[in-house]
């Protein structure tokens, strides 16, 4: 009885608690990945998602209570093993890394990813039945007929094998490293292992950060969160990547402008949309030499990493990108479902325009109001805005705004990337994809708003001296 009284003083309720849910979303999220329903049982899949997301937020909920000491090391524990249930199955709902195989693939052999298709015959000699099968193996779903070196008719898991590669080069460099160190046949399990390493370094990384600037608390916005063990591991997006280098540049760049402002480029030449972090790095820059030594580090770090690749291709290193935006509509709002909220209430030919003039207020604002000692509230308000804009189909790329989240504590921003999964995972349900994606966006912005009202509420009563919060911690995102 003293033994167990003794253990009760240890482990709290509240811990205890915590240990409990993160043990079911644990449990929920290894189910929702073995679970292969995107083309055949989407409501279903759906379901399974809802259910990992509302165990997060209780788990994050639970958390609040737990000694720092005690959350810390649950959420570096928690990080690691949910990141490894994206392990337990192929990639589910994206064939993105089976590009990111095969361009690894061709740059050992000595060629530039830019300037061939998949489907060009004079690269069928490093195709493989893996990533190239024939007969059976087309029956499978999202699987894309090409042509053999012979004419006859062949398949493969790459999305848009007719095109050039979209990705950046420090994206291409990782792919190649990767590559290198793979086993032989090893198929899908080195991207998914390498970005599960990442996502724990990115848990690692907000932990450093917030123990000396925030509530370390925060980082199970991101170590726990449902995206990352789904889009980081499983489906092995290269954004985790871009996502790690972003996070590592706004910290560092509170002291050491230039060597932020590298990382920020670092992170830009892996996926481009850490770009939009560079706003919230010049949060309250009043001296052109201050923004110049952020901005030129960044964009000689782009050069410099685009500058191989451009000597060694006779084809641009911009692939596929003009095509790519032509292609999800951010030219014709009225192509697909993009800018869904601004097109509830302006023509659709406003969309752009109103895109542009929002956005460029918002970066007005960070720019002149910002924290300088908190650039990550500035990327957070400019990031989660242009997500609320363009409303986005692909939920990976809330990534980047789940990882801010974690670094603001603005907890009402991750009702944005729980709608981005929500437009994705639904797409294949047989319902109105726009309309489901355009309610599941109006939630979110609902979520945010109302976040940002009690924010500010706190931030008054804080002054009033009725409520003993950390004015630092409760200016509205």
């Amino acid at each position: 009885m003293a033994q167990a009284g003794t253990l009760s003083s240890v482990i709290s309720p509240r811990t205890l608690g915590t240990g409990l849910l993160l043990a079911a979303l644990t449990t929920t999220l290894a189910l929702t990945v073995r679970h292969d329903g995107y083309v055949t049982d989407s409501v279903g899949l759906a379901c399974w998602y809802g259910a990992c997301w509302l165990l997060f937020a209780l788990a994050v909920r639970c958390l609040r209570k737990v000694p720092v000491r005690h959350a810390v090391a649950m959420i570096l524990g928690g990080s690691v093993i949910v990141a490894a249930t994206g392990l337990l199955a192929p990639p589910r709902t994206s064939s993105d890394s089976y590009r990111y195989a095969w361009d690894g693939r061709v740059q050992a052999a000595g060629i530039s990813p830019y300037d061939h298709t998949p489907a060009d015959p004079a690269l069928a000699p490093l195709r493989d039945p893996w990533l190239f099968p024939t007969g059976a193996g087309c029956a499978g779903p999202e699987r894309v007929r090409i042509s053999g070196p012979g004419g006859e008719i062949h398949c493969t898991r790459l999305n848009r094998p007719s095109v050039h590669t979209i990705y950046p080069p420090v994206a291409e460099g990782y792919f190649l490293l990767v590559h290198a160190l793979s086993p032989d046949d090893s198929r899908h399990k080195p991207l998914q292992t390498g970005n599960a390493l990442l996502s724990v370094g990115v848990t690692g990384a907000l932990l450093l950060v917030l123990r000396r600037r925030g509530n370390p608390r925060d980082a199970a916005y991101w170590a726990w969160c449902p995206a990352v063990p789904i889009e980081a591991v499983n489906n092995a997006h290269a954004d985790i990547l871009g996502v790690l280098l972003g996070v590592a540049g706004l910290a560092v760049v509170v002291r050491h402008r230039a060597a932020g402002g590298a990382l920020l480029g670092a992170a830009t030449a892996t996926k481009l949309l850490p770009a939009i972090l560079l706003p919230g790095a010049l949060s309250g820059v009043r001296r052109w030499r201050d923004a110049a030594a952020v901005v030129v580090p960044a964009a000689a770090v782009v050069a410099l990493t685009y500058l191989p690749y451009v000597l060694l291709s006779e084809a641009s290193v911009l692939g596929y990108l003009s095509g790519y935006v032509e292609e999800e509509g951010y030219e014709d709002a009225s192509a697909r479902s993009r800018y869904a909220l601004l097109r509830l209430v302006l023509p659709d030919s406003w969309a752009v325009p109103a895109v542009a003039v929002v956005v460029l207020c918002v970066v007005a604002h960070v720019l002149l109001h910002g924290d300088p000692r908190r650039p990550w509230h500035g990327a957070l308000l400019v990031t989660g805005t242009a997500f609320l804009l363009l409303t986005p189909g692909y939920s990976w790329y809330a990534l980047l705004l789940v990882a801010l989240v974690a670094l603001d504590g603005g907890w009402e921003w991750l009702t944005v990337a729980a709608a981005g999964a929500a437009k994705y995972i639904t797409v294949n349900s047989g319902g109105n994809p726009d309309v489901i994606g355009t309610t599941a966006y109006a939630v979110a912005a609902v979520a945010v708003l109302t976040g940002c009202v009690l924010r500010r509420v706190r931030h008054w009563r804080g002054f009033d001296g009725r409520v003993g919060t950390d004015p630092a911690h409760t200016i509205p995102s």
